[in-house]
């Protein structure tokens, strides 16, 4: 009989006990033989510090095997999954959480500022729009608003419809440009993990 799993690239395990195949991957296989392949023991954790796990596709296919053997195993998913264990659920601490949010964003406040102006300072901006000012109204003033604003209001649009994300509420579905850049940077980090830990397995 056929069976198929699909482990995942990283999972969670908080406080001690077993990791079953279940808690690491989805599993696809005929009547109650499902539920059987979901239960197979893997390993269990205890410990009181985090530490990171490593399981291999190999290992659930021998565990697999072993508890039921004659089916045909097909992975479909990773070839290595980490486990995150960490020994009792974090308590999230309020005033701590929103002081980091607060001091991130004045720091981005501070350096968004500062690329911007430090941008139209190179660019000579209000020389460029003085001499629009002068080409259209045939004028010469310094700072005209009539540029100024509707610039000021586009630059801040265009700020808006970039990170698709305003005031909690994303414009599109499509995810923010800071959602792709965290997705590949905990694949990375999840993928450095699964090389130390091959490294460590191969000492």
């Amino acid at each position: 009989m056929e069976i198929y799993i699909k482990p995942d690239k990283k999972a969670n395990k908080t406080g001690p006990g077993a990791v079953k195949i279940k808690d690491i991957a989805e599993v696809s296989a005929e009547g109650g033989l499902k539920k059987q392949v979901e239960n197979i023991h893997l390993l269990n954790i205890d410990g009181d510090e985090k530490k990171n796990y490593l399981i291999s596709v190999i290992d659930i296919v021998e565990k697999i095997n072993n508890a039921l053997p004659g089916h045909t195993i097909n992975n479909l998913g990773e070839q290595d999954t980490v486990i995150e264990y960490s020994p009792k659920e974090k308590k999230q601490n309020v005033l701590w959480l929103c002081t980091k949010i607060a001091f991130v964003c004045l720091v981005l406040l501070a350096g968004s500022a500062t690329a911007i102006m430090s941008f139209h300072s190179d660019a000579q901006i209000s020389t460029v729009f003085e001499n629009y000012y002068y080409i259209f109204f045939n004028e010469k003033i310094e700072n005209p608003m009539l540029i100024d604003l509707p610039y000021s209001i586009g630059l801040a649009v265009g700020i808006i419809v970039f990170f698709n994300h305003f005031s909690g509420k994303k414009i599109t579905d499509d995810p923010t440009p800071i959602e792709v850049e965290m997705s590949v940077y905990e694949s990375e980090v999840t993928d450095n993990i699964i090389d130390t830990l091959n490294k460590k397995g191969g000492d």
